[in-house]
């Protein structure tokens, strides 16, 4: 019997109508495995992901393989990214049975009385193919030999458990973290760069946005690199807003290309690439002045706010790479159907900007859009915007690939961070709305007497949170305070400082487990380091509590914090790049963001204060209007305030220490360029 057509999950709902007998992972189908004797087959993906529909389609939809499966196995699928507890675990042991990366699918099968597993791989095809075995060979197998080998499956569940336990217990290290980190993750980054193309390494190739915002943090260090650490960022950006990576027609970016010269890509997109990649491009282009880079936020803002949002205020999660079962189908282009469907000069301006004047680059056949010319920029926009808009109207007339309408806490809190840094760096008030407005979905909607749900679909909030939930959350909280400040928003955020503290945080080895400690977890409770896709949790949770603790003076959140850095900077210096989250927090350790703190009644005057502080580096600046006395008053170098209202002041703090209040424009300048030298 299948289980899942009630399932919150889009993703799990996808495979209702399949002949195999599905379980949600729940205590129902943990017992059934246990009780009947059959191992486990756990598949795990999420319902953006082409190869997990490819799969399904090839096996989980033939009748004579659902039914090898249901004699042989309890099948159990998870959503991914409602489960990323379980998809780490088994993501984990996938990588140390096999040698190899993950992926999704992935395909792991469990001893039912431990939930250990002892096979694991990705996709597998339904007749040998590349190497691989056909996949009902596969099952067959695996099933005798789990029954004829239980000795040898309980020794090797039994060395499996122990590799995982040991990878956790990582102690601190003695001595203090220092400079030269930084120093060796920018050569690794010089020796990954491809200078032709931008980005970081070869097919296929991912935005890597955690990187990239290590590569940003690079670029505002007092060092040698740094001027050429900007370099890298900008080209990256550039030449990925040119690319096939990008929807050129609604602003947003794919998850990946399938080449190293970010032509075509696989065509699921994901809200927490755009949402990472949002206030790179901002940022970047209020630094450079570029114009492709703020016309490049602006239509990732555009398609965010467009296509992905609720009317509850909160974004939901991905939109899927294939479209009435055909991969690329919705997003690739004839030349015959842009004849019918532009006039001539509009036809001319799209061939040449979008590289139709070329050869079919999809599949030999269509053309899927590339843009052409330096920075993109043609002498014919007259023609061309009129035939943008008109071959997206055209689009939107196909059938379009279903987006899943779950929304998540972390990715979220990711979008918060994202428009707030944004609408701060484009000076975009309308993208801060866009960001209070999510943060006020996510407190209002899943978080609930101090505690948060991970998830909210069909209307009901689904998983106590995980780490990455709480740390993205915090940080974004902290920098929509800096957009536009409101006393509730720091009372969220030390709220949720706290709980990281009391329910996530390995006070021992330092860093942060992936689950609280009341959340039940299989093989062990881990405690990733890593960025992946997104940021590493513990990274970002680090950075945010010395955020924090330095703005409220607050010394155990800055003690969390070094404890997490010292803890993991053994893994940092062994492999900076994957660590660029923790990288970035060790800075913010290291030599804290001067902060400013201004306060006053009027309104225009303490912005354009603040508009000041915008052309240096690394300054935190927080405007408190009238009103905000009381959280001001907690925070440092300000006690004074209550005799000074209505007149605008402005505090410049480094550390733990303050100045003395500036009491003109011309005064904070002076104290920031002293405070910059």
């Amino acid at each position: 019997m299948n289980r899942l057509n009630d399932s919150g999950s889009a993703y799990l709902r996808q495979h209702a109508e399949n002949p195999v007998d599905w379980h949600p992972w729940d205590d129902t189908a943990l017992a059934l495995a246990r009780e009947s004797g059959k191992p486990i087959l756990l598949s795990i993906g999420y319902s953006a992901c082409h190869w997990c529909h490819v799969m399904a389609h090839e096996s989980f939809e033939d009748a004579h393989t659902a039914a090898l499966m249901n004699e042989l196995f309890i099948n159990i699928k998870v959503d991914r990214e409602e489960r990323p507890d379980l998809d780490k675990v088994y993501q984990l042991s996938h990588q140390l049975l096999t040698n190899r990366g993950g992926g999704w699918p992935l395909t792991v099968f469990l001893d039912p009385q431990d939930l250990t597993p002892f096979f694991a791989g990705t996709y597998f095809p339904p007749a040998p193919r590349h190497g691989m075995p056909a996949f009902t060979e596969l099952l067959e197998k695996l099933r005798a030999w789990f029954d004829s080998n239980r000795d040898a499956v309980s020794a090797q569940n039994h060395r499996l458990r122990d590799a995982i336990s040991n990878l956790q217990n990582v102690q601190q290290q003695d001595g203090q973290p220092d400079h030269q980190v930084f120093a060796k993750a920018y050569a690794q980054l010089v020796d990954r760069f491809d200078a032709t193309h931008g980005g970081f390494g070869g097919a296929p190739k991912f935005p890597q946005a955690p990187m990239l915002g290590l590569v940003q943090s690079l670029s505002l260090m007092r060092e040698s690199f740094s001027e050429s650490a900007q370099q890298m960022l900008h080209e990256t950006l550039q030449k990925m807003a040119l690319s096939g990576l990008r929807d050129h027609l609604d602003g947003g970016f794919f998850r990946y290309t399938v080449d190293g010269a970010w032509t075509i890509p696989h065509f699921e997109k994901m809200l927490y690439d755009n949402a990472l990649l949002l206030p790179l491009y901002a940022e970047t282009a209020a630094r450079t002045g570029d114009p492709l880079l703020a016309e490049t936020a602006e239509g990732i803002a555009a398609w965010m706010v467009d296509e992905m949002r609720d009317a509850n205020g909160g974004f939901y999660a991905s939109i899927d790479a294939d479209a009435d079962g055909i991969e690329g189908g919705f997003h690739v282009w004839d030349r015959e159907e842009l004849k019918t469907l532009l006039d001539e000069d509009q036809f001319e301006a799209a061939v040449r900007h979008y590289g139709i004047d070329g050869p079919p680059n999809f599949e030999g056949r269509h053309w899927h859009l590339v843009r052409t010319g330096a920075n993109g920029q043609e002498a014919d926009q007259a023609a061309l915007e009129p035939a943008r808009k008109r071959m997206h109207e055209a689009r939107s007339e196909r059938t379009p690939p279903a987006t899943d309408t779950k929304q998540l806490t972390a990715w979220n809190a990711l979008c918060v961070d994202g428009f707030a840094r944004a609408g701060a760096a484009m000076q975009r008030t309308d993208w801060i709305d866009v960001a209070e407005q999510t943060l006020s979905f996510l407190s209002n909607t899943l978080w609930h007497e101090d505690n948060l749900f991970a998830v909210h679909a069909r209307g009901q909030n689904r998983f106590p949170a995980y780490l990455d939930d709480h740390a993205f959350l915090l940080k974004a909280t902290l920098s929509l305070l800096r957009a536009r400040w409101k006393p509730e928003h720091l009372g969220l955020a030390r709220s949720l400082a706290d709980i990281l503290i009391e329910r996530f945080e390995d006070p021992d080895a330092g860093g942060f487990f992936f689950s609280a400690a009341a959340q039940p977890v299989p093989i062990a409770r881990l405690r990733p380091l890593q960025d992946d896709a997104t940021p590493g949790g513990s990274g970002v949770a680090a950075f945010a509590l010395e955020t924090l603790g330095h703005l409220g003076s607050e010394q155990r959140y800055l003690d969390t914090a070094e404890r997490t850095l010292k803890g993991s900077f053994a893994e940092q210096q062994q492999h900076p790049l994957g660590h660029a989250t923790l990288l970035a927090a060790l800075y913010e350790h290291l030599e804290p963001a001067t902060r400013v703190i201004i306060t006053g009644s009027d309104e225009q005057e303490m912005q354009a204060w603040k508009a000041v502080t915008a052309s240096y580096d690394r300054v935190n600046c927080y405007v408190l209007g009238a009103g905000s006395a009381d959280s001001a008053n907690n925070l440092p170098g300000i006690s004074g305030l209550s005799e000074q209202q209505g007149q605008t002041r402005a505090y410049v703090c480094e550390g733990r220490h303050c100045l003395p209040p500036a009491s003109s424009v011309d005064i904070l300048q002076e104290q920031l360029g002293a405070s910059r030298n």
